[in-house]
């Protein structure tokens, strides 16, 4: 245990500050904004961001990954905050945290194993997209030197690695940061900085309890809320573990990551902060940074208190044009460039699934009905393919009166037809040996289906034999089989 906490804290403690330290500074413009989505004080999701950051760094199962308040969950906050106020959200955010902390104990994290690379190459573009498309209001009815800004933040981000000694030693976007900054400074220039965003709080997060009635109808007021919110943020944080586990080649448990979310969401809640989930932005600019252990994630949380309260007067000054050289830096480097090129190697099928995740996430701005419908495809483009993997052949035992028919591949609810119209029951035989050995019935469908096969050679007048059936086939067979049973049968076969 000793050399995991080690391994997981202080194995990289430069890289992990320093990586820290930038995450710090990209994360205040986001949760200055994504608080304005929500219809909240500014201080809401800085709080959150804290909380939330410094929480998971020590309950988390994925180090190195960041997690605070985002837009994906903000978006699900409006109504509520609209129409209910800001004590209702802080009650949901409560639940949310129950409800992941329960997801975890159930081990949902599992289900991320039936999610399919294509579904997360296109939630890693639309992503990208949206990150990329957030930064726009910045580059719109802007004067010249915005543009140079962000131009010149690009540059140093891109060519500052390529220094000598110094290049790989200290992060390139927080050198981005800190130039721009004193450019901005010394140049007088009029610009949007941090400090246009919205006023920055001054004073430390307390204990609250949300003040609301503890009653039945105020559980179902937040609990549609909360649902969506535990939802959408495990969502969320699984894909991007999933994509930092691909980033730093280690592994990563979910699980412990579900129970984690849970309890930083609770905290938060309680410290007056709304939601969050990990942030797949932050995560990539704190891996990019140098970041790989929980020390980054914690630098990042307690760095954010310690700026937007004691410095304040200093960040307000960063100029937006910095942090959105960074995010578009965040954007080029987390969208798939190589799914473009795959797109002529790779089947149609993954194409659309990849496509459409993109298409819907971007259009809905929701990234778990993106995922949804991506899942969906997936799998009706899997069933599709194993039911066409289905052969029935038949050969003559003895001529006129015996066939046997052998059936090979997987019988179910997408291959149940086919298997049924490949038998000829108009034949004139005595006997009919269905041989099973090389299938397998997986559902219900599968078993009406041989039913039916068996029922309309008998009411021909043949002899059915089943043979070969493997122990898995056999038991749901014999447990939902009614081919033995008259009554079932008549009424399986349309009888009354």
């Amino acid at each position: 245990m000793f050399r995991s906490t080690k391994q997981e804290w202080f194995s990289n403690i430069k890289g992990d500050t320093l990586a820290g330290i930038v995450v710090a500074l990209a994360l205040i413009p986001e949760a200055i904004a994504f608080s304005i989505i929500a219809g909240v004080d500014p201080k809401v999701g800085l709080y959150a961001s804290f909380c939330i950051a410094v929480i998971i760094a020590f309950t988390g199962g994925r180090p190195g990954m960041i997690s605070a308040a985002t837009g994906a969950m903000a978006l699900l906050m409006v109504t509520l905050v609209r129409e209910h106020g800001l004590e209702y959200l802080l009650a949901a955010t409560l639940l949310t945290g129950v409800l992941q902390i329960v997801a975890g104990y159930l081990k949902l994290a599992e289900l991320m194993r039936f999610v399919s690379r294509s579904v997360v190459t296109g939630f890693v573009n639309a992503l990208a997209i949206l990150i990329f498309m957030a930064q726009l209001p910045e580059l719109t009815g802007v004067t010249w030197h915005v543009y140079a800004m962000t131009v010149a933040g690009l540059a140093i981000i891109y060519l500052f690695p390529y220094l000598p000694r110094v290049g790989k030693s200290i992060p390139s976007p927080l050198v981005c940061i800190v130039v721009l900054t004193a450019v901005y400074l010394l140049s007088g220039m009029e610009i949007r900085t941090v400090g246009d965003m919205g006023e920055l709080p001054d004073t430390l997060p307390v204990f609250l309890w949300p003040d609301v009635p503890l009653t039945l109808d105020t559980l179902w007021i937040i609990l549609p809320y909360s649902v969506m919110l535990a939802v959408v943020g495990l969502l969320e944080s699984m894909m991007t573990a999933t994509i930092v586990d691909d980033l730093t080649d280690t592994p990563s448990d979910k699980n412990r990551e579900c129970k984690g979310q849970g309890i930083a969401n609770i905290g938060s809640g309680l410290l007056g902060g709304m939601a969050g989930c990990a942030m797949i932005g932050q995560s990539v600019i704190n891996v990019k940074s140098g970041g790989r252990g929980r020390l980054s994630t914690l630098v990042a949380g307690v760095l954010l208190l310690i700026l937007v309260v004691f410095l304040s007067d200093w960040v307000s000054l960063i100029p937006m044009a910095a942090l959105v050289a960074v995010m578009i830096m965040v954007s080029i480097g987390t969208f798939s460039w190589a799914s473009i090129r795959d797109l002529k190697k790779y089947p149609p099928s993954t194409n659309v699934v990849m496509l459409a995740t993109v298409a819907v996430t971007v259009g809905t701005h929701n990234l778990a009905i993106g995922v949804f419908v991506g899942v969906l495809l997936a799998a009706m483009f899997f069933a599709n393919k194993v039911g066409n993997i289905l052969y029935i052949g038949s050969e003559e035992a003895d001529a006129g009166s015996h066939r046997i028919y052998r059936v090979v591949g997987q019988v179910f609810f997408a291959s149940s037809e086919r298997f049924g119209s490949a038998f000829d029951f108009k034949e004139t035989v005595e006997k009919v040996t269905i041989d099973l050995s090389r299938a397998h019935f997986w559902d219900i469908t599968a078993v009406q289906a041989l039913d039916r096969v068996v029922i309309k050679f008998r009411r021909e007048g043949t002899e059915v034999e089943l043979i070969g059936l493997n122990e898995a086939s056999a038991t749901i067979v014999d447990r939902h089989a009614i081919h033995d049973d008259p009554a079932a049968v008549d009424k399986l076969m349309g009888g009354h």
